[in-house]
């Protein structure tokens, strides 16, 4: 009778404790959302990357956080809130673009990094190689080895006689050296002169535009860059303003009043890039997931911007277009 109370006893108890860890609620993982450009410069890709999470059962603000630091073009800003991310104990951190995983980088060597899309991790000494990042990051990149040549060759298509073309980056962007690397050679089999103008703050983007115009450029070439993206429609103004073709990296530009752009399609990217939290997560490590290059690209034509410059957009270049905003 005395050992069927005691067992009962401890059942009891058993049942008890059971019941109380039961009830304690799961800690809710905290992710960090960091890039160097401005909160609507990044919408779409912000609410791709949501997408993303949602579709694989992270929902945030009910079972997943997301802390977003934004740098709004300011690239001297990216350490500092790169350390704040690591202050919070953020169990993941995704980078939109290089600086900011350049900068997540510095800031943490143990808490994992997700890229969203980066020019050139293994140039930039991000990762040691794609297929084996090693280290606390992995991702996706948006290096893409013709995809320069591709915007040079379009741009040949609309103006037949293009003879000069003005390049606008950011020097200090990662990729941009290996970008006008093959856009040399590229230019060489046009026979177009490049004039590469740089773009390292908001207030250089007048003055640049002004040089290419005063260098009687046929046509502008936008590289990927922060403080471009972040001043797009500024930027797109005052191209259409100079009466110049020009050519973007992605189809934000184009939304805001660009005429064209191509290249990779960065809503996929960070569509992806939920896929790499989900498994980090559930248990994988950073240095066992290889990192992924593109596989979507985009051709997005503004026939409102071309017809603000008195240019007409031959049919066979229309056809191959992915989207034509009118």
């Amino acid at each position: 009778m005395r050992k069927t109370v005691i067992g009962v006893a401890l059942c009891t108890i058993l049942l008890a404790l059971c019941s109380s860890a039961s009830a304690q609620p799961s800690k809710i993982p905290r992710l960090g959302y960091l890039t160097a450009a401005s909160l609507s410069a990044f919408a779409a890709r912000t609410d791709a990357f949501r997408q993303g999470l949602r579709e694989l059962g992270h929902i945030a603000g009910k079972n997943i956080v997301i802390e977003y630091r934004y740098a709004e073009g300011k690239l001297d800003r990216m350490p500092a809130l790169a350390a704040e991310l690591v202050r919070l104990k953020v169990d993941v951190i995704v980078t939109g673009g290089s600086p900011a995983t350049l900068s997540a980088k510095e800031a943490t060597v143990t808490i994992p990094i997700v890229m969203a899309g980066d020019a050139d991790p293994v140039g930039s000494g991000v990762v040691a190689s794609l297929a084996r990042p090693g280290g606390n990051i992995t991702g996706l990149s948006t290096l893409a080895t013709d995809i320069s040549g591709k915007r040079l060759e379009l741009l040949k298509e609309i103006l037949p006689r293009l003879s000069r073309v003005a390049v606008l980056g950011t020097s200090t962007y990662p990729g941009n050296t290996e970008a006008l690397r093959e856009m040399e050679l590229a230019a060489g089999a046009f026979g177009v002169k490049l004039q590469y103008l740089d773009v390292l703050d908001p207030k250089d983007i007048a003055t640049a535009l002004q040089e290419a115009s005063k260098r009687r450029a046929d046509a502008v070439l936008v590289l990927a860059s922060s403080v471009l993206l972040s001043e797009r429609t500024q930027v797109a103004d005052l191209v259409i303003k100079s009466g110049i073709a020009v050519i973007y990296p992605g189809g934000e530009y184009v939304e805001s009043g660009g005429l064209m752009s191509y290249g990779v399609s960065i809503a996929d990217l960070y569509r992806r890039a939920a896929t790499y939290v989900d498994k980090i997560f559930k248990g994988a490590k950073p240095a066992d997931l290889p990192v992924e290059q593109p596989t979507k690209f985009e051709f997005i034509v503004n026939l409102k911007a071309a017809k603000q410059i008195g240019l007409t957009i031959p049919p066979n270049v229309l056809t191959r277009a992915d989207k034509v905003i009118k």
